[in-house]
């Protein structure tokens, strides 16, 4: 590392887990908004490395409750990972490293909070999806969380970020900023502000229906983008990452989370808006691998709702985008002056692209279900 200072210091929070081995090189590691993460390679050869993260608190408020959440869900999934033949825990699930005081977090001396996982090599992520097998592969991914963890309570689980997904909250959210103007920025945006108005009640639509009990509450990761999914060396899917934000959520959240990043051919912050188009092959790849995992136990209105979850998530970030670039930028972290704002008008771009091509996307989700019908006694037809 670069600074000797910070080096020093990650040094002192490695000290306090569990760790084998003995320390090598450390270095900054991923290209996360929230958390800090550095990849510690192991000295000695037999041993594993290992990625130490300090978590965001402000963010994170409850960082206790995020990390008993992830302990309860990797460990039920391990649990039953044990009963299959040829499954690996390890190389499968997310494993925490434990303290010498017998917590799996550490709070330093300046109030950071600090935990570790076992790194796993081999393995590789991508920032966008590049060819179909990628794209299956991921919906596999998050379609076996997803039923990993379908027997879970969500009672058991803490809600860490309340709202996370409430795009009534969002709004809300969105609305104060502008009264406040902190940063004298809503001069600027008036287009986005009116695109996010006009399309307001009807991006409400899952919640409405969440509210009256039409969709299951379900244990959901709640930040489905392809680059939480580890691909082994044959790009086949070996273990989903970021757990941070698993909650309660509809299945929806996930679905179209994991789309908003699959189907976009350009990154989520392009600022050159006509780079932004739709690989409906990837997405028809995507819904193909995610169905086949969960199929089983999904009903006709939640099978309906996933379509409307992949308008719903990128309209959620970019409203989380403008909100955050009108109150000065102080959520998110940014390379350059702007930045929230061109992720903002690249995600209501998206939208417009999904809104677009609506009736196809709805067709190909419809399409996958029946051909698999045989597992899912149902049949969806188009409205």
């Amino acid at each position: 590392m670069e600074n000797k200072e910070v080096a020093a210091g990650v040094k002192q929070v490695i000290a306090q887990f569990l760790i084998e081995g003995s320390i090598g090189a450390i270095k900054p590691f991923g290209s996360g908004h929230i958390n800090d993460t550095y990849k510690i390679s192991n000295a000695d050869k037999n041993a594993p490395d290992y990625l130490l993260q300090r978590i965001n608190h402000h963010i994170f408020k409850n960082v206790p409750g995020l990390i008993d959440n992830i302990l309860y869900v990797t460990n039920h999934i391990k649990k039953k990972l044990a009963q299959v033949p040829g499954s690996d825990g390890d190389k499968q699930v997310l494993t925490l490293i434990g303290t010498k005081d017998g917590l799996f977090y550490h709070q330093d001396e300046s109030g950071n909070y600090w935990r570790m996982y076992r790194f796993m090599n081999g393995t590789k992520s991508y920032d966008v999806v590049t060819n179909e097998k990628q794209a299956r592969e991921g919906g596999r991914a998050f379609g076996n969380f997803q039923t990993m963890v379908a027997d879970v309570e969500v009672s058991k689980l803490t809600e860490i970020i309340p709202d996370f997904h409430n795009i009534v909250f969002r709004l809300r959210q969105l609305d104060e900023a502008i009264k406040a103007d902190a940063a004298n920025r809503v001069k600027d945006v008036t287009s986005e502000i009116i695109f996010v108005n006009e399309r307001a009640h009807d991006m409400a639509e899952i919640h409405r229906m969440g509210q009256a009990g039409k969709l299951p509450l379900r244990v959901t990761h709640n930040d489905t983008k392809f680059n939480n999914v580890l691909l082994d060396e044959n790009d086949v899917a070996q273990c989903v990452i970021d757990l941070d934000t698993i909650m309660p959520g509809y299945t929806a959240f996930d679905f179209g989370d994991a789309v908003r990043t699959i189907i976009n051919s350009a990154p989520e912050d392009e600022a050159d808006l006509e780079k932004i188009q739709l690989n409906i092959p990837l997405f028809r790849a995507f819904a193909e691998g995610f169905l086949s995992q969960t199929i089983n136990y999904m009903g006709v209105t939640e099978i309906r709702s996933l379509v409307k979850g992949v308008l719903l998530l990128p309209y959620i970030m970019g409203v989380r985008f403008l909100t955050d670039y009108l109150n000065g930028d102080v959520y998110y972290k940014i390379k350059s002056a702007g930045h929230n704002l061109k992720r903002a008008r690249a995600q209501f771009q998206l939208v417009k692209k999904l809104e677009e091509h609506y009736t196809e996307i709805y067709a190909i989700v419809l399409q996958t279900v029946n051909e698999n019908k045989e597992l899912n006694e149902i049949d969806i037809k188009i409205d």
